[in-house]
C-alpha cells in the first residue's frame, strides 16, 4: 500500500554527530520570510527569468489565487516537478499562511515592457481584447473579470499589468493546451481555447506594454458578476495533504465489522501508510492509479474503495488476507512487490481483518485500474512466479521470548506495516531486498535518495540517542540531533506523526536495539586544489551563511547543523546533491506546523559551483570526507525530473 519513494520510514536524516559546535549564531529571524526563502530563490522580489522559464512575481497578489495555486501545484492540476517536491510535505494552513504572507507584500512594479514592431492592427487587437472581449467569439473582455484596473479582484483573482509577455504568452498557451486546469467549470481553459495564437500575442504584448496603477492593490469587488462561472472564486477548504481520516462512528456495526475494528483499520492504514500511493494527487482518497516506476518499467497502485466493478467491493477478509500475507490478488493473480507485500506478510489476521474493514467503510469509488507499463519478460506472471521462488515465501512475525512487549510492538510495526526494509535495506540486481532486517541501507530504486544505514552510527544509526528524541523526530520531523527532509518527510507528514506514542516508543526501542553495524568504507578524501577550496567557501558564504551559520553550526529547530553532520560527510552524496538542487522542507505536522524551507539551487547553480561548494562543506569546520564531483552533480540534476 506503499510506494518505493515513501516505503517505510525512510530516514533521510540531516543528523548531528554527538560534539557540539560553539559558534555564534547564524544570522537568523523567526519570521514568515525566513520560513518562505525556498519561495524567493526562484521567484526573487519582482519575478525572474531562469533557464526554464519565467518565475512570476507574487508579492501582492490575491492571497486566495496564490493559496488555490499552491494546491494546483501540489495536487497536480499544474505541472511542474520542482514545485510539486517542495509542496508535498505541506499542509494546507501552511499553504494558506504563505499565500496570506506574500499577498501583503507591496514592491515596485517594474516598467512596462515596449511596444516593440508589433503593427497597430494588433496593438488595436490586444486591446479590444483586453478591454471590451469579442461577443461574437462569446470570448469576454478581461477587465470584465481582472477589474478595470486590471490589478486583480479580491478574493483570487490575480492582476494582469506587470507582467512579461512571454510569461502571458506561455501561460494563455498553457490553458489553451490543457497544461494548465483549474477546479470546474475551467473559465480560463475556454476562453484560451477560443482565442487564436494571434490572439493570444496581441493581447499578451498590449498587457505587458500597459504601466501599473498608483494603486495597485487588487479590487475588492467586481461591480457586476463576471461573464463567465470559474471554479474556486474562492479558496477550497479541502483535508491536509495525504491524512486518511477515520469514517464517523456508526450508530451499529459496519456490515464489514466492528465500529471499533473500522476505526482501528483506520490507525493501521496510517502506520502502512496506505493512502499516499493509493491516491493520485488531487484525486479520491484510496481510488488508486499512482505511477510507480522502476527499473523494470512503471506500475499503477489499484483502487482500493468498495466500488464493485473497479475496486475491492467483492473482496473478502479472506481475499484481503491473501494479498496481504501472501501476495495473491482475488482472482489468484500473483502481485507485483512495489505492494510491499514482503513485509506485510508478517501482518497479524487481526490486523489484516481491520485493514479490510476500514477500506470497506470507505465511500466507492468508481475508477478503472490503470494497466502495468512493464517491459517483458517482467510483464509476465511466470517471470513473477520465479522471482517469487527465489526470493518471498509468506511468514509470520514471530514474538521474541527475551525481549519487552514494548520492543516486540516496535519490531512489529518496523518490519510489517512500517515496511522500513523497502528503502532501508539493500537490493539485489533482480529488486529483491537482501537482509532485510537489518536495514543496513540503500539507494532507492528510481528516486536517486539514499536511505541510509539504521544501524550504523556513522549513518542514521539512533543506539546513542535518547529515546524520547527518536519519537519527537518520528512525530514532529525535526529533534535536537536531526531533522527530515525528502522522501521521509512525506513519511512523517502522512503516517509516523499520526501514531501513538506508545507505538512510536515502540519503534524507538526497536531501532536502538538494532544491531550495530559497519558503515560502507568510506572514500578517501583527496586533496582539494586552492582554486576549488577558494570557490567552495565563495559560494557558502554568499548562498548558505545565512542560515547555516559561519562555522556550520546551524539554528536548533530551525536549519541543520553542517559540522560534524554524519549525513553531510556520508560516502554516497546522493542525498547531499537532491537537496541543493531541489530545496525542500521539514514535514508540517502538529508538532511543527511550519517548517523553514531550503531553497532549491538548481536554477543558480551550475553543476561546478554545487560540486564546489558540496566539497567545501564536507571539508570544513572538522568534517574530513571525499569531495563531489562535476559528474556526481550532473548524473543527478539529469535524473531528477524535476
Amino acid at each position: 500500500m506503499s510506494r518505493f519513494r515513501l516505503l517505510g520510514a525512510l530516514a533521510l536524516w540531516l543528523a548531528a554527530a554527538a560534539a557540539p559546535v560553539r559558534a555564534a549564531p547564524a544570522t537568523f529571524e523567526d519570521t514568515m520570510a525566513q520560513r518562505t526563502l525556498a519561495c524567493t530563490a526562484c521567484h526573487g522580489a519582482q519575478g525572474r527569468a531562469g533557464p526554464d522559464g519565467y518565475y512570476p512575481r507574487i508579492a501582492g497578489k490575491p492571497a486566495g489565487y496564490l493559496y488555490n495555486q499552491l494546491l494546483n501545484f501540489r495536487e497536480g492540476r499544474r505541472h511542474y516537478g520542482l514545485m510539486a517536491g517542495l509542496l508535498e510535505p505541506l499542509s494546507n494552513d501552511y499553504l494558506m499562511e504563505m499565500a496570506r504572507h506574500f499577498a501583503a507584500l507591496e514592491v515596485p512594479y517594474p516598467p512596462p515592457a515596449p511596444r516593440g514592431s508589433t503593427t497597430a492592427q494588433a496593438w488595436r487587437r490586444g486591446e479590444a481584447l483586453a478591454l471590451e472581449g469579442d461577443a461574437a467569439r462569446r470570448i469576454p473582455a478581461c477587465v470584465s473579470c481582472h477589474g478595470a484596473a486590471l490589478t486583480g479582484v479580491q478574493p483570487a483573482t490575480p492582476g494582469l499589468v506587470g507582467l512579461p509577455r512571454d510569461y502571458l504568452n506561455a501561460q494563455l498557451g498553457a490553458w489553451r493546451a490543457g497544461q494548465r486546469q483549474a477546479h470546474a467549470p475551467d473559465c480560463m481553459g475556454q476562453i484560451a481555447r477560443a482565442l487564436s495564437l494571434d490572439d493570444i500575442n496581441a493581447v499578451a504584448t498590449w498587457l505587458a506594454a500597459q504601466p501599473v496603477p498608483r494603486d495597485s492593490h487588487p479590487a475588492a469587488a467586481l461591480p457586476r458578476a463576471p461573464a463567465m462561472a470559474c471554479g474556486a472564486a474562492t479558496p477550497p477548504k479541502a483535508p491536509a495533504v495525504a491524512t486518511p481520516q477515520a469514517p464517523a462512528a456508526p450508530a451499529t456495526p459496519d456490515v464489514t465489522g466492528t465500529t471499533a475494528q473500522v476505526a482501528r483499520g483506520a490507525y493501521l492504514a496510517r502506520a502502512g501508510n496506505c493512502m499516499a500511493c493509493h491516491t493520485v494527487a488531487g484525486a479520491a482518497p484510496y481510488s488508486g492509479g499512482r505511477a510507480i516506476d522502476t527499473p523494470f518499467g512503471r506500475l499503477h497502485t489499484s483502487n482500493l474503495t468498495p466500488d464493485k466493478a473497479t475496486g475491492i467491493g467483492l473482496w473478502t477478509a479472506d481475499d484481503f488476507w491473501r494479498a496481504m500475507h501472501e501476495g495473491e490478488a482475488r482472482d489468484g493473480r500473483l502481485l507485483y512487490p512495489a505492494f510491499p507485500y514482503p513485509s506485510y506478510t508478517r501482518v497479524t489476521r487481526a490486523d489484516s481483518d481491520a485493514l479490510h474493514a476500514y477500506l470497506m467503510s470507505l465511500p466507492p469509488v468508481a475508477r478503472a485500474n490503470t494497466p502495468h507499463a512493464l517491459r517483458w519478460p517482467y510483464s509476465t506472471q511466470t517471470a513473477l512466479w520465479a522471482w517469487r521462488l527465489l526470493s518471498f515465501s509468506p511468514q509470520d512475525y514471530e514474538t521474541d521470548a527475551s525481549q519487552s512487549a514494548e520492543w516486540n510492538r516496535g519490531a512489529y510495526l518496523v518490519q510489517g506495516l512500517g515496511h522500513c526494509a523497502a528503502c532501508h535495506a539493500p537490493r539485489n540486481a533482480l529488486g529483491a531486498t537482501r537482509n532485510p532486517l537489518n536495514l543496513a541501507g540503500g539507494m532507492i530504486p528510481m528516486q536517486n535518495w539514499y536511505a541510509p544505514s539504521l544501524g550504523a552510527d556513522a549513518e542514521a544509526g539512533v543506539a546513542r540517542w535518547p529515546l524520547e528524541q527518536i519519537v519527537a523526530l518520528l512525530k514532529t520531523g525535526v529533534s535536537p540531533q536531526a531533522s527530515v527532509l525528502g522522501p521521509m518527510a512525506e513519511v512523517v507528514q502522512a503516517s509516523t506523526q499520526h501514531l501513538s506514542d506508545a507505538d512510536l516508543g515502540a519503534m524507538a526501542t526497536y531501532l536502538r536495539s538494532l544491531p550495530a553495524a559497519p558503515s560502507p568504507a568510506p572514500k578517501a578524501p583527496a586533496a582539494v586544489n586552492s582554486r576549488l577550496a577558494q570557490r567552495g567557501a565563495e559560494l557558502y558564504d554568499k548562498h548558505c551563511v545565512q542560515c547555516h551559520g559561519d562555522q556550520g553550526q546551524g539554528v536548533p529547530g530551525a536549519y541543520p547543523r553542517l559540522a560534524g553532520n554524519r549525513a553531510v560527510t556520508l560516502g554516497t552524496t546522493a542525498n547531499l546533491v537532491q537537496i541543493v538542487l531541489n530545496g525542500g522542507f521539514a514535514p508540517a505536522t502538529a508538532g511543527n506546523p511550519k517548517p523553514f524551507g531550503m531553497p532549491p539551487y538548481v536554477l543558480l547553480l551550475n553543476d561546478a559551483d554545487t560540486a564546489a561548494v558540496l566539497t567545501h562543506i564536507r571539508n570544513a569546520w572538522g568534517n574530513h570526507a571525499a569531495g563531489v564531483s562535476e559528474l556526481e552533480v550532473s548524473q543527478q540534476r539529469g535524473s531528477t525530473q524535476r
